[in-house]
């Protein structure tokens, strides 16, 4: 699958060669906030736990993975300094992928360097994403999951068109968390 250029973006599979991007991305504490409190990912981490998730769920084919997000050289993006700029990822995976995956239920999530906070990138990468899923025959809904306080994410679910479904906990193995779901049908 391939994914067309924003006016300001380019997306591209990340691959599993691609950790030093995760390990760059996840070094701020305004970053990692919501995730688990502000605390930096180690390589070790990156290595041993985040790009073995990634090899599980990894489907080229059909979209799944993170998606590198990254700033085309434009004037819009010369305005922040941005230009060429590797700015974080979209992820995409069936809901709930290591609990009880949902194939027809594909969650999106979003993790982005604070320097492009608040200008719209986050939004206009995961809507570009979410279009090219929903052109797929046996995708029927996209969803997105987070911490009730992350109020700039649930933003953006709202922008896509996201509705409420429900706040409960999430299942991961890597921890459950009280979480807020979002649901949009496609």
């Amino acid at each position: 699958m391939q994914i067309a250029n924003t006016p300001r973006l380019q997306l591209s599979l990340l691959t599993l060669n691609d950790g030093a991007l995760l390990f760059e991305l996840d070094q701020d504490e305004r970053v990692m906030h919501f995730l688990n409190g502000g605390i930096k990912t180690t390589q070790k981490q990156v290595d041993t736990v985040m790009l073995p998730r990634l090899a599980q769920y990894l489907n080229p084919e059909k979209g799944w993975g993170l998606w590198k997000v990254q700033a085309l050289d434009c004037a819009e993006n010369d305005k922040y300094q941005l230009s060429g700029q590797y700015l974080g990822w979209i992820l995409v995976r069936p809901m709930h992928f290591f609990t009880q995956p949902e194939p027809q239920n594909i969650e999106l999530g979003w993790r982005f360097k604070y320097a492009c906070w608040g200008k719209g990138y986050a939004t206009e990468a995961a809507n570009a994403v979410m279009q090219a899923m929903s052109t797929l025959d046996e995708v029927t809904h996209i969803s997105a999951v987070a911490v009730e306080d992350n109020l700039a994410s649930i933003a953006i679910m709202k922008k896509l068109g996201m509705q409420f479904q429900y706040k409960r906990l999430h299942r991961d193995p890597l921890g459950d968390t009280e979480a807020v779901f979002y649901q949009k049908a496609v």
